[in-house]
């Protein structure tokens, strides 16, 4: 896994902002390397955790005003990760203002110096074909405006903030297969199974966003996803084989499937990051 310059490590002190799946993992590998480390939970049993595994962590509730959030210890930290999660399928509109409050109380503690936002590639929505970090979204969905409106926030507090957008998350508690099994059980048919799917790994998630760090003056738009893009069929029939799992139903269609590939092309050409697992279905 890419290693942080030592030279930034000693002055790079991280605060992660919503310290779950993917930001404890970060946590602990910022750790081994003698990183300052402060994450956060909304939750105070997952607070206890934390700093059980050896994680200072602090609670920290959103939404909520700057001022209350900016006294929050995690804001002393020179980079911010945003590790918070949309919520969408609970219905919840209120990303973007989230990740606009702790830009606010960032600004107004005054140490923080970059944050980085772990956005989702769902920001695509309603493309097709090949897209990349400079494709123009499609606004027609509300769930598109606010994914813009917290990387917005975030490329607006300076000028090396960056904001990566990940495709759907696979690792450790996240195998594919139980997906499948959850459907099976309840006897849903999938459909789309010729369409793309848009996936990586954990540990390449945070790959990446160690190779960010290292790169101090980045800015902008990344993508983290694999360069490999099985059908949903291919996919999720090995899933599901891996658990000893039917293989799992598609619907079938007389329309063309539309698909979308989500493609690297900026992290691949300025991070020069080589992925453990750019092939998922060998991870399978």
């Amino acid at each position: 896994m890419t290693e942080i310059n030592a030279e930034h490590s000693t002055q790079c002190s991280v605060g992660i902002i919503g310290c779950g799946w993917l930001g404890k993992p970060l946590a602990k590998h910022l750790l081994q390397q003698n990183g300052s480390v402060i994450g956060t939970s909304s939750q105070i049993n997952n607070v206890e955790s934390l700093i059980a595994e050896g994680i200072p962590a602090r609670q920290l509730v959103l939404p909520e005003t700057a001022e209350v959030l900016s006294s929050n210890d995690v804001f002393n930290q020179h980079t911010l990760v945003i590790a918070i999660t949309p919520q969408f399928k609970r219905q919840r509109t209120d990303y973007g203002s989230k990740v606009e409050q702790v830009v606010a109380a960032a600004k107004l503690r005054g140490k923080t110096q970059r944050i980085i936002l772990l956005n989702s590639s769902a920001i695509y929505n309603g493309l097709t074909g090949e897209v990349d970090e400079n494709t123009a979204l499609d606004f027609s969905a509300e769930k598109v405006e606010i994914l813009q409106q917290a990387e917005k926030s975030v490329l607006g507090f300076s000028d090396n903030s960056v904001t990566l957008r990940l495709a759907g998350l696979v690792g450790p508690n996240r195998h594919p297969g139980t997906f499948i099994k959850r459907r099976q059980e309840r006897g849903t048919v999938l459909a789309d199974g010729d369409a793309k799917v848009n996936l990586i790994h954990q540990q390449d998630a945070i790959g990446l966003i160690l190779a960010l760090m290292s790169h101090s003056n980045a800015y902008g738009v990344y993508n983290g996803v694999c360069a490999i893009h099985p059908t949903k069929k291919e996919y999720y029939g090995v899933a599901a084989k891996a658990l000893s799992l039917p293989a799992p139903e598609f619907k079938e269609s007389d329309k063309p499937v539309s698909t979308r590939i989500v493609t690297d092309n900026r992290s691949a050409a300025e991070l020069s990051y080589q992925y453990v697992y750019p092939d998922l279905i060998a991870w399978l």
